[in-house]
């Protein structure tokens, strides 16, 4: 549930920055990165893209090698690509807070 609730976000975070223009990107990740930091570092160790986003990203990653991807899937890429890196960090920090560093 708590995976799919941050990919959710993200495959969607382009729809509601249009939609709200109070709604901005970076609030956007401010709040899963806020979401994240409460999280028990165990569970954030477990979190996992769900399928339908890798492939995704695969598909993305792949059109933009063999073509030219459109301004949307560039900043949907975007999107994923900065989600994943927030990910990263927040596993990195999980790490480190159950080794006591």
């Amino acid at each position: 549930m708590i995976r799919r609730y941050i990919f959710t976000l993200a495959e969607k975070s382009v729809i509601f920055v249009k939609k709200s223009a109070t709604m901005t990107v970076q609030t956007l990740y401010d709040d899963v990165a806020n979401f994240i930091a409460n999280m028990n570092p165990t569970k954030i160790l477990e979190l996992k893209a769900p399928l339908e986003a890798q492939e995704r990203v695969q598909a993305l990653i792949k059109k933009e090698k063999e073509s030219a991807l459109t301004a949307t899937e560039k900043d949907e890429l975007d999107h994923f690509l900065v989600l994943e890196r927030l990910i990263r960090l927040a596993k990195a920090h999980a790490r480190q807070r159950l080794s006591g560093v």
